[in-house]
């Protein structure tokens, strides 16, 4: 089946799906006391696709504000890979000016695309996309005043060329281990059952975590989130999802630390690098259909 079948497949499924998750994993006694010898747990969160260039009710300004001020905790600082060269996102200067504030309130600026639509790294040629992480890197650095340390490739997708590349320039691969299943993809962008998705996919980090598999950073454990700051229900429901995920971690036993987020750039990205991909070789665990639309078995 070719890839671009597989993407209109996903998007049937995806629809039919949308009203159907699949019950939390059931917490054992067992992984309950294998938890009792782990870290505590600390969300990453992470926004991708922005930032928006809107001059209404502007989405990302909206997500910014909100992880500011919250209920939950104050000047929360997040990840935003962005797009750079999009005139929809960072090519504008209400675009720019959106990424100066992110810079400047301590969120942390990574890279996703530096070309003119939101474009498949793996459909550049060797050139295209030397050119494209080059101008990225520079567009970032221009506003933090140093080029990026981590990036998010578009659709997950990324192999040994395009990974090579990565490092080259000095770019790390961070992936996921929640989504909220908010981007635009398949067509729509709220999530009617985007409590039952948190509680299902805690409920598998949790499994990981019983096990050992995450690893501790200064005394917690990063456990990356990933959002769409472009989307606009997200940016209504920003504050909601805080407590959206504090809830599903009560509910499937995941133990948070005092501070559930983090509120420092520095303990951010220390937290974030710790995560990244080390190898284009190691197994990963893609969220949603991409696994299987990518056969990631081939990186």
């Amino acid at each position: 089946m070719t890839r671009g079948l597989k993407l209109l497949c996903a998007a049937a499924i995806a629809s039919g799906l949308a009203g159907c998750i699949a019950a939390p994993i059931e917490l054992t006694a067992p992984t309950a006391t294998r938890l009792k010898t782990q870290a505590p747990v600390r969300f990453v969160l992470t926004f991708d696709d922005g930032p928006s260039a809107s001059s209404l009710f502007n989405p990302t300004l909206t997500v910014l504000d909100s992880l500011k001020t919250n209920p939950v905790q104050a000047d929360i600082k997040a990840v935003f890979f962005v797009q750079t060269r999009a005139p929809r996102a960072g090519n504008s200067d209400i675009g720019r000016e959106v990424m100066q504030r992110e810079h400047a309130e301590g969120h942390i600026l990574g890279f996703h695309t530096a070309t003119h639509w939101h474009t498949n790294h793996r459909s550049l040629n060797p050139q295209e996309l030397e050119e494209s992480l080059s101008n990225g890197t520079a567009d970032i650095a221009a506003i933090t005043g140093a080029p990026p340390t981590l990036l998010r490739p578009p659709f997950w997708n990324y192999d040994k060329r395009t990974f090579a590349a990565y490092q080259r320039h000095g770019l790390r691969v961070l992936l996921t281990d929640v989504s909220a299943n908010d981007g635009k993809i398949w067509g729509f962008n709220a999530s009617p059952r985007r409590r039952a998705n948190m509680l299902l996919q805690l409920s598998q980090v949790r499994e990981q975590i019983a096990n050992g598999e995450l690893p501790t950073v200064d005394g917690a454990i990063p456990v990356v989130v990933t959002f769409h700051d472009l989307n606009r229900y997200t940016a209504r429901h920003t504050r909601e999802y805080l407590q959206i995920l504090l809830d599903s971690a009560a509910a499937t036993g995941v133990h948070l630390a005092v501070k559930p987020f983090y509120d420092d750039h520095a303990a951010l990205e220390k937290a974030a690098l710790a995560r990244t991909v080390q190898q284009s070789s190691e197994p990963m665990q893609l969220p949603g259909l991409w696994n299987w639309i990518w056969d990631s078995d081939s990186h």
